[in-house]
């Protein structure tokens, strides 16, 4: 279950997915797979070749790829921190308490 997104921001991931722009969206989420993960980061694109190459410089695996209609990576823990710091995106990190 995700929540802590508006549809406003969740429409703007996916316009930027589908344009084969590398997007991202952090949002609450809940899993009973993963019990200790709160958040998660939707790294998307519908450009496969550049969703990989870009997955690459974080060892993330092209078959971890989601290929529901709009192909992301899902990132969590200690992965999703540093993408997120690697990206510039310190919003994300502030807004969901992801720093230490």
């Amino acid at each position: 279950m995700a929540f802590g997104v508006t549809k406003q921001e969740l429409a703007e991931w996916k316009r930027k997915v589908k344009q084969g722009d590398i997007a991202f969206l952090t949002h609450y989420w809940l899993d009973d797979r993963f019990p200790d993960a709160k958040t998660v980061t939707k790294v998307g694109s519908c450009n496969q070749d550049k969703l990989i190459a870009w997955g690459k410089q974080y060892n993330l695996q092209a078959h971890w790829i989601h290929e529901n209609p709009y192909p992301h990576f899902d990132v969590m823990g200690e992965k999703q921190l540093e993408v997120l710091r690697s990206e510039g995106l310190t919003e994300h990190i502030k807004r969901f308490n992801l720093s230490e």
